[in-house]
This record gives C-alpha cells, sequence and structure tokens, in this order.
C-alpha cells in the first residue's frame, strides 16, 4: 500500500512538471537532426562498421567517426579513440599535449573536478604532474553564488596565460555547471585580452544538453568520455577530444606518440557501437534530463535542499541533493542498487576510488562499468553529503529506483510523506 502511495506521489509530481518535460522531448529532433546530417555528409555506409588490426593506420571507419563527431561538436577536428579509459584521461591528453614548461594554466571555476588534483599536482607526488614538468599553475574561485568571478578573470588575464581551463559541470561541488552561454563569454573576454589563449572545456556531463556546444562559441579545445552523453550509454570505454587542428594533434601525440598521433588506434570492431550510440544519444540525454527534473521535484518536495531547482535551465545531467545525513544518503544508495539492472543484490558501501581523495559511495548496477549515462548516484562521504544522481536511459526506470528509495526511507521513519493532492 505504501509503495502505491509513493507511486501516486512521484506521479503527481510528473504532471505538474508536464511543459519542462515536453520541452526537454521537444528538444531531440534538432539534436538528433545534426546527428544525422553528420552521417549523411560523410556518405556513412556498412563498410565503416570494420576495423583494422595492429596500428590501425589507414582505418577509413576511425576517420568517418573522426569526422562525425566534428562535424557534430562544429569542430575542425575530432578524435575518437577507445584507447582512452576515461574522461580523466582524455582532458590530462589534451593538458599535456598543448601545455609546455613555464606554461601558465589558470582554472577559471575554481578547483578543477577531484579526479584531476593529482594531474595537475594538487595532490600526490613523484608521478609526472604538470607541476612537477614545470607547469604553473593558478585558480580563480568562484564568487558566493558559485558563478564565474569575471573581475577576478580580467585581473589574472593580465599575465599571459597559455591555457584557461572550464569545468563546464560541477563536479563534486555545490554549484552551478556553466552554461554555453557563459562559456561563450568567459571565452570572448579571454581572447580578447590574449588572442593567443586556449580556452580549454572539460565537456563530461555536458554533451547534447543544451543546443550547441563549446566549440561552436569560442572554445579551442574540448574533451570527455564516451561512457557518458554521447556513449548512447551503448559504448563500452573510450573518450574524444575535439577542437582546433592542431591542438587536437598535439593532445593525440600524447596519447599515442609524436609522429603518431591520431593516426594510430584501432576501434576493435566497436565503429558501428560508437556511431548507434551517438545516433541513441539526444534520445538518452533527453530521457536523463527528465529524470533529473523528476529526482530534483520529489526531493524539493520532500524538503531538501536540490541543485538545480525544479524547472531551471538545465546544463548538464547531474542533480545534486543536500542530504545532510549519512544513514538517509545510504539507503537512498542502496535503494537504487536494488532497483539497478546490474548487480542488485551488491550494498553499496564507503570505499577509496582511485583518483579521489575521500571514500565514495557509488551506486549503479549498470550494463558498462562507471556509466553516467545509466542510471547511478554517488557521493563523497563528507559533510554536507550532497548525492550527486545521473543519468537514466528511460525515465520509467528512474521512477522506479525513487519509488523503492522513498519507501525505504519512510519505513524506516527518516522521512514524512506530503499527502497526495
Amino acid at each position: 500500500m505504501l509503495d502505491k502511495s509513493v507511486q501516486n506521489f512521484i506521479n503527481n509530481i510528473e504532471k505538474k512538471l508536464y511543459l519542462s518535460i515536453q520541452e526537454k522531448t521537444d528538444s531531440i529532433i534538432f539534436k538528433l537532426e545534426k546527428v544525422l546530417k553528420a552521417f549523411s555528409d560523410s556518405h556513412l555506409n556498412v563498410q565503416h562498421f570494420a576495423s583494422l588490426t595492429g596500428y590501425g593506420h589507414g582505418d577509413l571507419g576511425r576517420d568517418i567517426i573522426d569526422k562525425i563527431f566534428a562535424d557534430v561538436l562544429e569542430a575542425e577536428k575530432a578524435a575518437v579513440r577507445l584507447q582512452f579509459v576515461s574522461g580523466t584521461h582524455a582532458i590530462t591528453s589534451a593538458l599535456f599535449g598543448v601545455l609546455r614548461p613555464g606554461d601558465y594554466l589558470l582554472s577559471v571555476t575554481g578547483r578543477p573536478y577531484e579526479s584531476l588534483e593529482e594531474v595537475i599536482g594538487l595532490r600526490g607526488n613523484g608521478q609526472g604532474s604538470l607541476i612537477e614538468f614545470g607547469i604553473n599553475y593558478e585558480e580563480i574561485s568562484l564568487n558566493n553564488e558559485g558563478n564565474i568571478d569575471f573581475v577576478a578573470l580580467e585581473k589574472a588575464l593580465h599575465i599571459p596565460r597559455k591555457l584557461i581551463f572550464i569545468q563546464r559541470s560541477c563536479g563534486y561541488t555545490w554549484r552551478p555547471s556553466l552554461s554555453i552561454d557563459v562559456i561563450k563569454e568567459i571565452c570572448f573576454l579571454c581572447h580578447k585580452i590574449q588572442p593567443n589563449s586556449i580556452c580549454f572545456v572539460d565537456n563530461c556531463y555536458g554533451e547534447f544538453v543544451e543546443t550547441k556546444e563549446p566549440t561552436s562559441v569560442g572554445a579551442d579545445l574540448i574533451a570527455g568520455s564516451l561512457i557518458k552523453n554521447l556513449g548512447g550509454t551503448i559504448v563500452p570505454t573510450g573518450g574524444y577530444i575535439a577542437g582546433k587542428v592542431d591542438l587536437v594533434d598535439k593532445a593525440c601525440c600524447r596519447l599515442t606518440a609524436p609522429g603518431i598521433g591520431s593516426d594510430g588506434g584501432i576501434s576493435f570492431d566497436l565503429n558501428r557501437t560508437i556511431l548507434q550510440g551517438l545516433f541513441l544519444a539526444p534520445q538518452m540525454v533527453a530521457e536523463a534530463l527528465i529524470g533529473a527534473e523528476i529526482i530534483s521535484a520529489t526531493f524539493n518536495e520532500l524538503g531538501f535542499q536540490v541543485l538545480p531547482t525544479p524547472g531551471s535551465i538545465r546544463t548538464d545531467l547531474i542533480q545534486v541533493i543536500r542530504i545532510g545525513d549519512p544513514e538517509i544518503l545510504q539507503i537512498i544508495c542502496r535503494s537504487f542498487q536494488e532497483k539497478s539492472p546490474v548487480g542488485s543484490f551488491l550494498d553499496p558501501i564507503p570505499a577509496p576510488m582511485p583518483g579521489y581523495e575521500n571514500n565514495l559511495v557509488m551506486a549503479g548496477g549498470t550494463f558498462v562499468d562507471g556509466s553516467t549515462s545509466e542510471f547511478s548516484a554517488d557521493a563523497p562521504m563528507k559533510p554536507p553529503f550532497d548525492l550527486f544522481i545521473q543519468g537514466g536511459s528511460h525515465r520509467s526506470h528512474v521512477k522506479i529506483a525513487l519509488i523503492h528509495a522513498l519507501s525505504n526511507l519512510f519505513k524506516a521513519g527518516l522521512i514524512k510523506m506530503p499527502q497526495n493532492d
């Protein structure tokens, strides 16, 4: 009886979100048309699904994939490679490819995502971080509202900066993610004051959320993961880099070797999967955004702080809930895991994760291990116990997991369910 009551509660919330859901559904057409045009312009056909072995020299399928991704992202060039083990790896290749000893790296979105701290050299030592290679690093804190401090940025640009680092998503912080309009404003200011500076965007979680990508509004280089938005939940691994030709080539020389660059690397007969994932991505991203909106409205109704708030313009897939209580957080993660398609019997417990300083609790029995385009939730185990939820190939799965979590919280006496209208 309780589950039915919770289901009615969430169904009523979904009905109230009709206009927001319809807007996200309608946006699929524009994004899918962009993908279809890129397929058509490249003359994609079944022969491009085959890949080579060995070095991969002259791999027509790989080259077609690169061209299609470049067109979709409105970039001069793209390199889509299964050899990237994560978004962090793709970003790292870009940073090491472009920067040289003595260069200045400036982060305008505060402290970068935790997995990049050891890459830069903010934690750990002896592993060959950017700082150990003589790269100078500075960061500009976000203002009190969690937005870009443009006054501080303009002042910081009085010193020559080789690369401006822009993190699109909120990461593990309580702040708004960046919109395309804000990224455009950052790039315009940086190029106005320092025309030769490189605006680099960590694009993870942001692809296909808005109608434009950073490379179409002034970003020189972007990078991301294929087990997030652009993989459409079916690509098993990999990442991409896109932007200006010379910068993509430099990044690829770090992935492979100078002299090889983007001309090597096979795709292990996964060309079709990569392309089909891209074809599915606009639909998958829209469903994830709708699921995030339902989660936001549900927890908001229950009295929790949420970011973004219901009805807000969304700029990435991440929905943050300020839980404030480790017991509630773990019950939610356990409930989500129990309604996962894979590993539903597992109990997510806080544990160390490579690249992260704090123990993490992670829920997400996904078909692709660690995929955040499928439905998952994770949190650093530290106050104020913010829960970061992302992905969802269809809203029905999100609703099932949400109903289960609220039912368990109610049974434990940790929440009170509002009366239905």
